[in-house]
């Protein structure tokens, strides 16, 4: 048996199912966030908080200020870091030019005046045919040059005392002592020559009867600094030549 109802109950329309084309829109909502929670992790920041601004007084200053705030490298480390640097050949640079970057200079050899050589001492005799003029002025121009004492020795093949001198000459100590410190030049008087007359007279003019050996010593601006024609010959022995000979080397 049906009640009746009741005429001032009312009743409700039911609520009208939402379309099945929005119920999509919203699972790939909910899908697409799961998937950014999972991929970036959870926010340590409560939801609402607003993101630190960069005009904020504790942001970090821009990396430009940071720079130019850093402390000045010391001398130290900069000669450190440079030398480094040099001391780092190029690519395709020679070892030449590797090595004298590294080292800030050119790499040049030294140049060291050697001390000059001895020297030559001519052999016993005289030679009649040789140009003692010319001789005497490239002995000069040598001694000048390498700061020795020019000494003529003016003498004849045929003097027994001339050929007393030259065998002192030829002994060791006496022709170190020569080759050191003189430019030897023999000059040839014994024979029928001008010219070699003329220039023993040039150098030893006290003229008169020379008795040979005549020793002079010439400096080498040319000008006598001694004449065995005027003081007279020393010992024809090693220890007179050698003493006569260290006398006018300095």
């Amino acid at each position: 048996m049906l009640r009746p109802v009741r005429a001032d109950r009312r009743t409700q329309p039911p609520r009208p199912a939402a379309p099945r084309g929005m119920r999509l829109p919203l699972v790939a909502a909910a899908v697409v966030a799961a998937g950014l929670t999972a991929a970036c992790g959870p926010s340590t920041q409560p939801v609402g908080s607003a993101a630190p601004s960069s005009a904020s007084p504790s942001a970090e200053p821009p990396a430009t200020e940071s720079a130019t705030a850093l402390p000045e490298a010391s001398p130290t480390a900069s000669a450190s870091a440079s030398a480094s640097a040099s001391a780092t050949p190029r690519p395709g640079s020679s070892p030449a030019r590797a090595g004298s970057a590294a080292t800030g200079t050119a790499a040049k050899p030294s140049r060291t005046s050697s001390a000059a050589k001895p020297a030559a001492v001519p052999g016993p005799g005289y030679d009649s045919s040789a140009d003692a003029q010319k001789l005497v002025d490239a002995a000069l121009r040598t001694a000048k040059a390498e700061g020795r004492t020019v000494l003529l020795d003016f003498g004849a093949n045929w003097c027994g005392n001339c050929k007393a001198a030259d065998k002192v000459f030829a002994q060791p100590q006496t022709s170190a002592i020569l080759g050191n410190s003189y430019q030897l030049v023999k000059i040839d008087i014994g024979g029928n020559s001008s010219a070699n007359s003329a220039l023993l007279r040039k150098y030893s003019p006290s003229g008169g009867t020379y008795t040979m050996p005549v020793l002079v010593v010439v400096s080498p601006s040319g000008t006598v600094r001694t004449d065995t024609h005027v003081t007279g010959n020393p010992p024809l022995t090693a220890e007179g030549i050698n003493s006569f000979l260290r006398q006018w080397a300095s």
